[in-house]
C-alpha cells in the first residue's frame, strides 16, 4: 500500500507539474491563437484554395516573442495527410521570422533568401541556430518521441524552445494593432512560395498582420527574382503559378487592421 501510495504521489507531482508548464505557456502566448484557433485559421486557408502550388496540407506552428512555441497544427485529418517532415520546418520558419523582426520593421524568412547566397551579408545564416533534435521530436525529456501527439494541443514542441533558421518563404511575424510584435508564424508543406501565400492569408485571417515596415515597399512579401541577387532581400520563383498571386497579395490581403 505504501509503494502505491508513493506511486500515487509521484503521478500527481507529475501532472501538477506539467499542468503547471502548460499554464505558464499559456500566459506566455497572450495575444497569439489558440491550438483551437490556428488550427481552423490554417485549414481554411488551405481548403479555401487558389494558393498555387501542388494544393498540398500544411503544418503551422506559432511561436512567441522568446521564441517559445504557443501551438502546432496541421490543416489535414491526421499527422500523415501533409509531409512530415514539414512539422519541424514550420517551428524553424516561425522562429525565425520571430528572430528577425522588430517592432518597427518585419523581416520574413523568404526575404533572407537572396541575403545567405555566396556573397551575401547574410551568408551562413542558414547553418546557425540548429533545431534542437531532442525538443523537435521528443526525446524522453520531451514525451518520449510520442509522434501521436505530434500537431495536437500536448505536441511536444509546444512550450519549448526548439531554434532553427529557415530561409526560405513560409515565416512571418505577427504584429498587435498597436505595430508591436508578438511572436511568429511558420507555415511548411508545400512550395516555399505557397507556404508564404498560405502563411500570408492566415495572418490575415488571425488579425495579426499589423506590419509597420518592411523590405517588400513597406511590407514582408516576397520579392521575386531568378535568380536572388546576391546580398538581396530576393526570392526565386518557385513555378507552379505563385508568381501570379504573390505580387497582389498585399493588395488582396493588405497588412494593417482588417476592415
Amino acid at each position: 500500500m505504501k509503494n502505491n501510495t508513493r506511486t500515487l504521489s509521484v503521478v500527481l507531482a507529475g501532472g501538477l507539474l506539467s499542468a503547471s508548464a502548460v499554464a505558464s505557456a499559456n500566459s506566455d502566448c497572450k495575444g497569439l491563437p489558440s491550438h483551437a484557433k490556428l488550427r481552423l485559421a490554417v485549414s481554411s486557408v488551405v481548403a479555401g484554395g487558389g494558393n498555387a502550388g501542388l494544393a498540398n496540407n500544411m503544418w503551422g506552428t506559432v511561436v512567441n516573442r522568446d521564441g517559445q512555441v504557443c501551438a502546432v497544427v496541421f490543416s489535414g485529418t491526421d499527422r500523415d495527410d501533409q509531409w512530415p517532415l514539414s512539422r519541424v520546418i514550420s517551428a524553424q520558419k516561425a522562429n525565425t521570422a520571430n528572430g528577425l523582426s522588430l517592432d518597427g520593421f518585419a523581416l520574413s524568412t523568404g526575404n533572407l533568401n537572396g541575403t545567405v547566397q555566396p556573397g551575401g551579408s547574410l551568408f551562413g545564416l542558414q547553418e546557425s541556430n540548429p533545431v534542437d533534435t531532442g525538443v523537435a521530436y521528443g526525446d524522453p525529456e520531451h514525451d518520449g518521441g510520442n509522434a501521436r501527439q505530434y500537431g495536437q494541443p500536448n505536441d511536444p514542441l509546444t512550450g519549448e524552445f526548439v531554434g532553427g533558421v529557415n530561409v526560405f518563404g513560409g515565416g512571418l511575424a505577427l504584429y498587435t494593432v498597436s505595430g508591436r510584435v508578438i511572436g511568429a508564424l511558420g507555415v511548411s508543406g508545400d512550395t516555399s512560395c505557397t507556404d508564404h501565400i498560405v502563411a500570408w492569408k492566415t495572418r490575415d485571417a488571425l488579425g495579426l498582420d499589423n506590419v509597420p515596415n518592411g523590405v517588400a515597399s513597406g511590407t514582408d512579401n516576397l520579392i521575386l527574382n531568378d535568380p536572388p541577387t546576391a546580398g538581396s532581400f530576393e526570392h526565386p520563383s518557385c513555378g507552379f503559378g505563385e508568381e501570379a498571386l504573390i505580387p497582389n497579395l498585399p493588395i488582396d490581403f493588405p497588412v494593417g487592421a482588417n476592415p
